[in-house]
């Protein structure tokens, strides 16, 4: 049985094909699991991961539960401290399939909190 459906497979094609051709920024992008949620800013034009964080890292699984909100905007928050580390400022947003609601939203408002722009 396939994870992912056609609908959602069609939904993130529609997506990421608005967002790559809409302007040079890096993309951050946004993949979650049922148990974690992993985020990348990615560079389309030579296409190498700039910076990357999730609930994986071994900070966050000490501190508890990975698979929430509250998780994800710190998530959020640790993924634009290291993008500001790299000179990074200005995103596009690639929800990928995802709604923008719950853990994704939670992800992005706590990027937006720690100083990325998109």
């Amino acid at each position: 049985m396939a994870r992912f459906g056609d609908g959602f497979r069609r939904r993130a094609r529609r997506v990421r094909y608005k967002v790559r051709k809409s302007c040079g920024k890096p993309r951050f992008s946004v993949f979650r699991s049922e148990r974690h949620i992993y985020v990348q800013i990615i560079d389309d034009s030579c296409g190498r991961t700039l910076c990357a964080a999730s609930s994986v890292d071994k900070e966050f699984r000490a501190e508890g539960k990975t698979s929430n909100r509250e998780a994800a905007g710190r998530i959020g928050a640790v993924i634009a401290k290291k993008a500001l580390a790299c000179g990074i400022k200005d995103v596009v947003f690639d929800r990928g399939g995802y709604k923008y609601h719950g853990r994704v939203q939670a992800l992005a408002e706590g990027a937006r909190e720690g100083g990325l722009l998109f």
